[in-house]
């Protein structure tokens, strides 16, 4: 039997979300309000039909989306997210974000990312995750100590972490992942790290004791996670910044890592297993270009005002209007809310030409705007 009072607190979270204006355009709050929706929907329940039909009013209150997560403290979504999960267990599991992305059979790193590789053989056992450090991250890369088999960010505590998880498994080299900088608010994607490595997940992927607001894990199997918590061991620096110490802390777990051990157990560790893959798309030239009814835009840099101008004609060459910016996002966005573009090629387009405009004025190179 489902209680009214939990509930309560999830219309109570989600109302004082949409009560924010960066909410209403966030990511994180459509796919909550969307998730919800069809979860909330399988109870079949009396108690929870003033919900839906408050998320249905909801969801169309949602302006165009302008980011998938800002990082908040607190995330209303993510908290009425939370509780439902909670308190309605039974229930299928509400999805957090579905990013995917694309696995690489014959590269490493796998999986594509903002990494620093320096991969050598067994005398670079140690992977850094600088977390939320992003600086930290470089300045380690320009040293590029040969304890070191890569190096890089993770902001997150779901999409970051799974591709830890496949980076790691796929090179058996790697037999630490050491945590260093400062953990994301919000997401505590080190905490995560260190959660899913002590305690792994749970029916539901969701990693056990993790104090990130969406720590399930959709783009890795149970073995992926299972294969990872027993190649490695997670090192907790958080907090850390001093490149030295990190320097320091890799060349004494190198010491502590043996290769070239021939037990049997460290053969089967040091295996990498097949990982689970997302079909590739390869993109292709269309065959025809469909022209928008809408018109054509010309661009015209102005470094000397430090402005884009954009000229809007129709298709009979009559000047419509010119809109006039300091950079390519509030263009384009102009554009789109009027309802001057609508062809999502003509957008792509757009925004492409856009931002290749906003660079010729940054470093002051000519530009020239390409053919649709």
């Amino acid at each position: 039997m489902v209680e009214t009072k939990p509930v309560d607190k999830i219309q109570f979270e989600l109302r004082e979300g949409m009560g924010l204006p960066k909410c209403r355009k966030c990511g994180c709050m459509k796919e909550s309000l969307e998730s919800l929706q069809t979860s909330l929907s399988s109870l079949q329940v009396e108690a929870s039909s003033d919900l839906l039909a408050k998320i249905e009013h909801w969801l169309e209150q949602m302006e165009p989306i302008k980011y998938a997560c800002l990082g908040c403290e607190y995330c209303f979504p993510a908290v009425a997210t939370n509780i439902f999960h909670k308190a309605f267990s039974e229930s299928r599991e509400t999805q957090a974000p579905t990013c995917a992305f694309e696995v690489s059979e014959h590269d490493w790193p796998t999986v594509a990312g903002e990494y620093h590789e320096f991969c050598n053989g067994p005398g670079c056992p140690v992977a850094v995750s600088t977390l939320a450090s992003v600086e930290l991250a470089e300045r380690l890369a320009r040293i590029r100590p040969t304890e070191l088999c890569i190096v890089g960010k993770t902001e997150t505590e779901n999409i970051g972490i799974e591709k830890v998880i496949k980076n790691t498994i796929t090179n058996p080299t790697i037999r630490f992942v050491l945590l260093a900088g400062k953990d994301p608010k919000g997401h505590q994607s080190g905490r995560t790290l260190l959660a899913l490595w002590e305690h792994g997940v749970d029916e539901n992927m969701k990693v056990i004791g993790s104090p990130g607001r969406r720590p399930i894990l959709r783009n890795v199997t149970r073995e992926e996670v299972e294969a990872f918590r027993q190649q490695v061991r997670v090192v907790d620096m958080m907090g850390c910044e001093d490149e030295e110490r990190i320097v320091e802390e890799l060349k004494a777990l190198a010491q502590k890592s043996n290769p070239f051990c021939s037990c049997e157990e460290s053969k089967e560790l040091t295996t990498p297993i097949r990982i689970s893959e997302v079909p590739i798309v390869h993109a292709e030239q269309p065959a025809k270009v469909q022209m928008d009814k809408a018109g054509y835009f010309v661009i015209l840099p102005q470094p000397d005002k430090q402005i884009i101008l954009v000229e809007h004609y129709s298709y009979d060459n009559t000047l419509q209007r010119v809109i006039d910016g300091k950079d390519a996002r509030s263009i384009y966005l102009t554009i789109i809310a009027n309802g001057w573009v609508t062809q999502l090629s003509h957008a792509a387009y757009l925004g492409k030409e856009l931002a290749k405009a906003e660079l010729s004025i940054k470093h002051g190179v000519k530009y020239v705007q390409d053919g649709a």
